[in-house]
């Protein structure tokens, strides 16, 4: 734990990916293969599940600590991290643990998930009086479920393929499926990411998928891009990026996130695909010939039972848009224009409705499709991709074996009003950084009331988040919890990539993917946009 407690916080201190990479290299250098494992697991996007819940956390820090509650909020308030003030109020520790992250995951906080409430408060009163402050960070960050660090996964496969001197593609290709959380992290795991090359490495896939290739967002007019002949080019769908993989008679579905959704989406993986074939495609729900929009595919997203009426009511299919293995033979090497031509003989053969073929939107230049994109809103989709016709499949977002481009149309956006604030996490735990924002509803009788509508943290430089905390704290009316209502001053330009009807909402309205494009400095707050000017963008 030491050890690691050690890594999070150099990795916490600096913004530097090279002094990021060192540390990691060092880290997986020195560190025991069973303690490795966990930490690839943790920093490669794996999600601990919650092993104790706060409200429990809280009282026994609070008993440990001899403070009133009323003491332990302040100093929550003030710090906006749970963890954090955890780790600060606690007197200094008695003991000293020299257990691994292995053990303490496997031997110690693994048991206490649904233990009795006395076992708990034993082990943790026993736990913080062997810990020094910022190892009780981390230990309460992996017991409550809320561990993140800036670090990213593609930053790690650079350090392990460091190690253990192989290409990054092979140890991105290894890595795939490690944070599904049904296969525990181990020693033997570790050992077998960063071994060698060797006649085995084919066996180690079973049911992997491949690492996905991502596009690259086009900023420059398409126009540079040379010839349109030397692009195939097909509708951006908005839904979950998946790998149906079929072999040795099985089929796995895993979403671009690695996770294993195969029983969310059973009727995806009970496409009849030949045997040693993988499909790269986008899961959609389908109905009256069409795809509906992403909100319907959220009510299915989550679901631990899926009843009969759900999967006749919202029928999932897979948008086919490549082929990475066929026959068992790898096809990311060969290029975008030959798997195409596999992918729609497979497609053609393979008896499923939930199996359908990405169209190529064809145009004889880029004006006219430049026209044609235009038809974006109208079909439900983000915007066009653009794959270069000689490309291979890569991995994660990379140039070196060709490239792919999302051209997405601009986002919806509407001027709202900062109505609510609440403190960030990490270097950002002690200012006003995620926001809610609202719309004016306006009443028949000609009133106006301020109504929220989304939540968004990102978008703003940290010149501007400072600005922002100091309005923040001069226009507080009220504090609940971490939470602060403000007077109304500021207004928004806050940009989305879709948009819903939400009986969840009190505004009746559900925005995809919210964020702050700037800053309105210029409209005054009655000014900002109506809930009609929303509801007017689901026409």
């Amino acid at each position: 734990m030491r050890e690691f407690a050690s890594l999070y916080d150099a990795l916490d201190a600096t913004t530097s990916t090279t002094r990021k990479l060192m540390q990691l290299v060092s880290y997986f250098r020195a560190a025991a293969a069973e303690n490795a494992a966990w930490a690839v697991y943790f920093l490669a996007g794996g999600k601990p599940r919650q092993a104790v819940p706060t409200k429990l956390l809280r009282q026994y820090a609070t008993e440990a600590a001899g403070l009133d509650d009323w003491l332990f909020d302040e100093c929550y308030h003030a710090v906006g991290d749970l963890a954090e003030t955890i780790a600060h109020i606690l007197p200094a520790p008695q003991r000293r643990s020299d257990l691994g992250l292995a053990r303490w995951m496997d031997e110690r906080i693994t048991p206490l998930r649904g233990a009795p409430p006395e076992t708990i408060r034993t082990a943790m009163l026993t736990y913080w009086d062997e810990l020094e402050p910022r190892e009780r960070f981390l230990l309460v960050k992996l017991i409550g479920g809320g561990f993140r660090v800036g670090v990213s996964k593609l930053l790690v496969t650079r350090a392990l393929a460091e190690v253990a001197a192989l290409d990054s593609k092979l140890i991105a290709q290894r890595l795939m499926g490690w944070t599904d959380a049904r296969q525990r992290p181990s020693a033997a795991r570790f050992t077998a990411l960063i071994a060698p090359t060797s006649d085995q490495e084919q066996a180690l896939r079973g049911g992997q998928p491949f690492p996905f290739f991502l596009a690259h967002p086009l900023q420059v007019e398409p126009t540079t891009l040379g010839p349109l002949a030397g692009w195939q080019v097909e509708w951006k769908y908005d839904g979950i990026r998946a790998q149906l993989v079929r072999r040795d008679g099985q089929s796995w579905v895993w979403s671009r996130g690695e996770e294993l959704i195969s029983e969310g989406f059973p009727e995806i993986a009970a496409i009849a695909l030949p045997d040693g074939t993988v499909i790269d495609g986008e899961i959609l729900i389908w109905g009256n010939d069409t795809h509906a929009p992403f909100s319907e595919l959220q009510k299915r997203i989550g679901r631990k039972t899926l009843s009969a009426k759900l999967l006749t009511e919202l029928p999932a299919v897979l948008m086919a848009y490549d082929v990475l293995e066929h026959d068992g033979i790898d096809l990311r090497g060969h290029t975008q224009s030959s798997r195409r031509a596999v992918l729609e003989r497979v497609v053609a053969g393979v008896a499923s409705d939930q199996l359908k073929l990405s169209p190529v939107v064809v145009a004889t230049d880029w004006d006219t499709l430049t026209a044609i994109r235009t038809q974006s809103r109208s079909r439900a989709v983000e915007g066009m991709m653009l794959k270069a016709v000689n490309a291979q499949y890569g991995v994660g977002r990379t140039k070196d074996v060709g490239i792919w481009w999302k051209w997405k149309v601009d986002p919806y956006s509407v001027d709202a009003v900062l109505i609510y604030a609440q403190s960030g996490h990490g270097r950002r735990a002690s200012l006003y950084t995620d926001y809610t924002f609202a719309v004016w509803d306006e009443a028949s009788d000609g009133s106006r009331t301020l109504v929220p509508f989304a939540k968004a943290y990102s978008g703003l430089t940290d010149a501007e988040i400072a600005l922002v905390d100091a309005r923040i704290r001069k226009t507080t009316i009220e504090k609940f919890g971490p939470v602060r209502s403000v007077t109304p001053t500021l207004v928004f330009e806050i940009g989305f990539e879709g948009i819903g009807r939400s009986p969840r909402h009190k505004s009746g309205i559900a925005v995809r993917f919210p964020r702050m494009l700037r800053m309105r400095d210029d409209k005054p707050v009655d000014q900002a946009d109506t809930l009609q000017t929303l509801l007017g963008l689901l026409t």
